[in-house]
C-alpha cells in the first residue's frame, strides 16, 4: 500500500477549529467516490454515499491537538493555553508552527524547584525582540501545531498528528474500497480532541442506524508500560470500553465475528481514559448502535507518534468488510 498521502495528512496544519485545509485536502481526495459532499456549520465534512439499506456513519476527526496564544509580552514572548490533550511535562524545546509556516521553539522560565514547572512557566519565542515585531505574524487567540516529520521505515510509521490523519486515511481508503449498498456518510469531524463537538452535532443531523468511528488507541508493548492488551502490528483494536462509551455486545461480536470469518487480525481494546466521537455520537437523539476501530499508536499526543502499516491495512480491510456486512444488525 502507498502511504504518501497518508504523509501529505499528516502534515497539514488543522488544530481543532481550523480544520479547514485537512478539510480541502479530503475533499479533493473524495469527490470522485461519492454522491454528495457538503460542509456543516461547525465544520464537519460530510461524505455521502446513496443506498438501498441501513444508514451508516463513518467518523474519523481531522483535528489535531495544538497551542493557543493568549498573551504577548513587552519582549515578544507569548504565552499560551493548551488546544486538546497537550502533555505539558513534555514540551521544553518542541517546535511549533503557526498556519503562516512561522516556527517557534517552546522555553521554560528559571525554576527554583521542580515542582513548580506548571504550564505558567512556559512561553514561546518566535525569534523576534518587542511585542510589536511580534504582532507582525501572530495575533491574541492565533493556534499552532507542533511540529514532526512523517518518517517510514520498515513496517514502522512516525509523524505528528496520527491522531487522528491515520483514521481519516482509513475512512478515504475504505470508501474508495467499498461496495457496500448502503446509505454511507463518511464524516470528517471537526473538534473532536477539545470535547467531541462535530460529532455531536453530525450525528444529531444524520440519524445514522449505526456508526462506527476509526481513531488511535494507547498500547502497552513499550518498556514499563502501564498493563494494556494491545501492541503495534498486531492488527485492528475492537474497542470495548473507554471513558466515553460501552460498546455493546451486539457490536463487539459483530466485529469479531467478521473479522475472524475474513481472517482479519484484531485485537481487543480497553482504553481506561480518553474516549472517541463515538462517546458523542451513541448518545444522539434515542442512541445510536456503534463501535470503534482502533489503531495501536505509541507516543500519542506527541509529534512523534509510532504506528504499524500493518495494523493500518487491518483497519482498511476491517472496515470495508464492516459496511459490507450489516444487513442482520
Amino acid at each position: 500500500m502507498d502511504f504518501t498521502m497518508l504523509g501529505q495528512l499528516t502534515q497539514l496544519f488543522g488544530p481543532s477549529g481550523s480544520e479547514e485545509l485537512v478539510s480541502k485536502f479530503i475533499a479533493a481526495q473524495v469527490r470522485p467516490y461519492c454522491d454528495e459532499l457538503t460542509r456543516d456549520t461547525l465544520g464537519n465534512l460530510i461524505v455521502r454515499r446513496h443506498g438501498n439499506g441501513k444508514k451508516i456513519m463513518v467518523a474519523a476527526h481531522m483535528d489535531e491537538i495544538g497551542l493557543m496564544i493568549t498573551h504577548i509580552n513587552k519582549e515578544g514572548f507569548l504565552r499560551f493555553a493548551p488546544l486538546g490533550g497537550v502533555q505539558i511535562s513534555n514540551l521544553i524545546g518542541q517546535r511549533v508552527m503557526f498556519i503562516d509556516g512561522r516556527i517557534g521553539t517552546i522555553g521554560v522560565e528559571k525554576l527554583d524547584k521542580r515542582s513548580d514547572f506548571k504550564l505558567d512557566k512556559l512561553f514561546l519565542d518566535i525569534g523576534v525582540s518587542s511585542q510589536d515585531e511580534a504582532e507582525q505574524f501572530v495575533h491574541i487567540g492565533e493556534t499552532a501545531v507542533f511540529v514532526g516529520d512523517f518518517v517510514e521505515f520498515g513496517t514502522r510509521l512516525i509523524s505528528k498528528a496520527f491522531d487522528n490523519r491515520i483514521g481519516c486515511f482509513i475512512a478515504i481508503e475504505a470508501l474508495k474500497r467499498t461496495k457496500s449498498t448502503h446509505e454511507l456518510a463518511f464524516v470528517f469531524t471537526a473538534q473532536e480532541e477539545i470535547g467531541t463537538r462535530g460529532a455531536k452535532t453530525a450525528a444529531y443531523a444524520l440519524e445514522p442506524d449505526l456508526a462506527i468511528a476509526v481513531d488511535v488507541t494507547a498500547t502497552g508493548d513499550t518498556p514499563k508500560a502501564h498493563p494494556m492488551s494491545l501492541e503495534l502490528g498486531s492488527g485492528v483494536g475492537i474497542k470495548v470500553f473507554d471513558r466515553s462509551m460501552i460498546t455493546s455486545p451486539k457490536i463487539k461480536r459483530w466485529m469479531a465475528d467478521i473479522a475472524t470469518a475474513r481472517k482479519i487480525p484484531f485485537q481487543w481494546e480497553v482504553l481506561e481514559y480518553g474516549g472517541t466521537d463515538c462517546g458523542a455520537i451513541h448518545l444522539s437523539r434515542g442512541g445510536v448502535p456503534s463501535g470503534v476501530l482502533s489503531i495501536p499508536t505509541r507516543y500519542v499526543h506527541s509529534p512523534a507518534e509510532m504506528i504499524d502499516k500493518r495494523d493500518v491495512e487491518a483497519a482498511i480491510e476491517l472496515l470495508v468488510a464492516l459496511l459490507e456486512d450489516s444487513a442482520e444488525l
